[in-house]
């Protein structure tokens, strides 16, 4: 199934300037895992031994994937992934 994958600016070097991707995939983790294929680079950006970077957000839908089951979180047809950089600062 193929999912649509929103590509922050930060990121968009590594996707060729395209601001949306497709990925193939039936969970989180399993679109990440493609979209290195189509994009080398990219699973390092966002992922880090524990999972999910510490500042980079994924969100299927509206839901942020810390709270849905992380890499697990299974995608059904239609879904959308967002991912957005963490802003900090004060």
């Amino acid at each position: 199934m193929d999912t649509l994958v929103r590509i922050p600016a930060a990121l968009r070097s590594l996707t060729g300037g395209a601001d949306e991707v497709s990925a193939e995939g039936g969970t989180v983790g399993a679109v990440i895992e493609d979209l290195e294929r189509r994009h080398p680079g990219l699973r390092d950006r966002l992922l880090d031994e524990k999972g999910v970077r510490r500042f980079v957000n994924i969100y299927v839908g509206e839901e942020d994937v810390r709270f849905t089951g992380g890499l697990a979180t299974e995608l059904k047809s239609g879904d959308q992934i967002s991912i957005v950089p963490a802003i900090a600062g004060g």
